[in-house]
């Protein structure tokens, strides 16, 4: 399995290729695609795009691996991110890959065991994963690889990956019936539907109550 891992942005994207076979991974290629900070944001899209277009064409991945962010407290940030993900969502559509996405934390314990470790330390067990004789030199880089490592250790043949069905950010949120019941592995189908959903739903229920205060 050959998994193409992407750590967005619009300034500068990370990518790496990883190879999964017979329980071992090893790298193909990785590096960082930096846009010309003169250009215009369609422009940076695009040029995206194509760099997109061109890893998939070249390394026909079976699967297309993204970090997903819930929340940045840089908004401007958030939304170069969210930019950037789509593009990469849309490349991938386009080249009929599936996509898997993870949270950095989600990542980070995958690759190093601790949600909160350092660049650096994310850095050294990418290599120590793909057994490389330094660290990848860029942090997008190390990033790329390490959602990319992520992804071809946690897929397994016939389950589905979904997220809870209010999730709409999510790549493929799952699908609710008409009876309230659920598919995936993200909800219940006795109507209550999965932690997340509820505590949605109380917080839109809270909003909707006359005289509750909201809270700042």
């Amino acid at each position: 399995m050959i998994v193409l891992g992407i750590d967005p942005g619009t300034a500068a994207l990370g990518y790496g290729i990883v190879e999964s076979r017979s329980g071992r991974l090893r790298m193909i290629d990785g590096g960082c695609f930096e846009t010309k900070p003169d250009a215009s944001l369609p422009t940076r899209l695009l040029a995206i795009h194509g760099l997109l277009d061109e890893l998939i064409a070249m390394h026909k991945p079976d699967l297309v691996a993204v970090e997903r962010q819930f929340f940045s407290r840089n908004a401007q940030t958030a939304f170069a991110v969210g930019q950037a993900r789509g593009v990469v969502l849309l490349a991938a559509a386009q080249a009929e890959v599936p996509v898997r996405e993870a949270t950095p934390n989600e990542v980070k314990v995958a690759v190093t065991g601790y949600g909160g470790a350092a660049k650096d330390q994310v850095g050294r067990m990418v290599a120590v994963c793909l057994g490389l004789a330094e660290p990848p030199r860029r942090d997008d880089t190390a990033d790329a690889l390490a959602v990319a490592i992520w992804a071809a250790n946690a897929e397994r043949p016939g389950t589905e990956r979904r997220s809870a069905v209010l999730d709409r950010a999510a790549v493929d949120p799952i699908e609710r019936h008409g009876n309230g019941a659920t598919n995936g592995d993200g909800g219940a189908g006795n109507g209550h539907g999965s932690s997340y959903e509820r505590a949605v739903r109380d917080a839109l229920a809270r909003e909707r109550t006359p005289g509750t205060r909201r809270r700042a």
